[in-house]
């Protein structure tokens, strides 16, 4: 498997390089070469397959020249075991939970295989690295548990200081050992700049060897595609056109998702939904794509006001906005919409949802409402309910099952290490 960088296609590098160096040394983002198609028979039989077996395949297909077939289904089976059901919701309406992982949210399907991709790689190196990840919400969480204790790699996770509900921060805070976080004064993207700025610092990494655990890194990525295909195996027997309505913040999972169609899975149509961060709602109405500082919304896994994957999906499409426009719709839900709809899905259905799972449905159906095609609708139900029991209104808090996994943190201490948002106090940190 060869990729490129973004802002260069003449930068190329292999599958090992690119994980590790997370961003290229121009400042783009890393992307395969080929996006190879899956056979047909792949999918006429896709129903049959358990979701670690799909994984195989997909990963069989992109990591060529890389990664040996033996070696491919280690990785997969140590990293992915739990899985992604599609949930009847009402009607003709399915929701993608994608939380049954350790820590309750999707982050833990790319968390934890990239987890094992580095190992993999670093047996053969034998060598340490230090891995940097800014986190809105639920990665710090997922990168904590997917490489606790994993031999070789200190993780440094930066997330903006409360700004993450009390579960998440606990999620990412209470490990220790080769995990330590940092509490930074400022907002999500604040995070994220310094880690990118980390990685284009030659001083820095010259000095100490990083990586990154975001979705900027193409590790990260791949995972995040699975469950899309192990949905469309489950939904099949359907027959009708799928749309993926993808809660997004840094467009990591709809970008997964892309990636997935491309490689020949059937999607009919992806809908991008928001919360107040719109920027890339935005995008699609002018054409324009104006990054903004972002808000603190209740979905705060989504609250990035300018999504890193938006160059990725670019390239997907050629940067030809038009295309871009009929493969993917987009729409922006307020916190006072996303709470009553959480409350009147409930009394309805009897389905309770988190707050980025009510954005991901409420953009279903508004863009269903536009069509005529009889469609199954699927939202990808990001986050387990209870790690944002804090956000529901006091009538609706009784409703929520907390699983002994959170329940469990509730006596362990916090402990972080609070930062001003400075790039040079956040170096001599690294430094030390």
């Amino acid at each position: 498997m060869k990729l490129y960088s973004t802002n260069n296609p003449n930068h190329i590098v292999d599958l090992q390089e690119a994980v590790f160096k997370g961003l290229p040394p121009d400042n783009g983002l890393y992307m395969p070469t080929v996006i190879p198609k899956l056979p047909s028979a792949f999918f006429d039989t896709i129903e049959n397959k358990s979701i670690q077996e799909i994984a195989f395949e997909v990963c069989k297909a992109l990591f060529v020249g890389s990664i040996s077939d033996n070696d491919i289904h280690t990785i997969i089976q140590k990293a992915i075991t739990f899985t992604a059901p599609a949930v009847h919701v009402e009607n003709n309406i399915y929701s993608l939970e994608l939380y049954h992982g350790p820590t309750l949210a999707f982050k833990d399907f790319g968390a934890r295989f990239m987890a094992q991709l580095m190992a993999y790689f670093l047996g053969k190196k034998n060598n340490n690295i230090n891995i940097l990840v800014a986190t809105s919400g639920d990665t710090g969480g997922a990168v904590a548990s997917g490489f606790f204790k994993t031999d070789g790699i200190n993780v440094t996770i930066l997330y903006p200081s409360g700004k993450v509900s009390a579960s998440q921060e606990k999620q990412l805070t209470t490990l220790g050992h080769n995990i330590t976080a940092l509490e930074i004064d400022g907002t999500f993207d604040d995070c994220q700049k310094l880690v990118k700025t980390a990685f284009l610092d030659s001083d820095l990494t010259q000095k100490v060897n990083l990586s990154s655990a975001n979705s900027i890194n193409i590790a990260r990525l791949i995972p995040q595609s699975f469950y899309y295909y192990a949905s469309y195996a489950q939904l099949k027997k359907l027959g009708k056109p799928i749309v993926y309505s993808i809660p997004s913040g840094n467009f990591g999972n709809i970008c997964a998702g892309m990636i997935a169609q491309k490689m020949g899975l059937p999607v009919h149509h992806f809908v991008a939904s928001v919360n107040a961060n719109d920027t890339f709602v935005q995008f699609l109405n002018t054409g324009t794509y104006l990054p903004k500082p972002s808000v603190a919304t209740l979905s705060n896994a989504m609250d990035v006001g300018n999504p890193s994957n938006f160059v990725r999906i670019n390239e997907l499409f050629n940067k030809e906005f038009g295309v871009i426009k009929n493969h993917v719709s987009g729409y922006s839900f307020d916190d006072k919409v996303t709470q009553n709809s959480i409350r009147e899905i409930y009394n309805r259905t009897g389905y309770m949802m988190d707050p980025h799972g009510a954005v991901g449905y409420l953009g279903l159906m508004k863009y269903l409402n536009t069509q005529k095609e009889n469609l199954t609708g699927v939202f990808l139900h990001t986050a387990h309910p209870a790690k944002f029991v804090d956000t529901y209104e006091p009538d609706m808090k009784p409703k929520v099952e907390i699983p002994k996994a959170l329940s469990d943190l509730e006596n362990k201490q916090k402990v972080s290490i609070k930062m001003k948002n400075d790039f040079n106090v956040f170096k001599s940190f690294l430094l030390q």
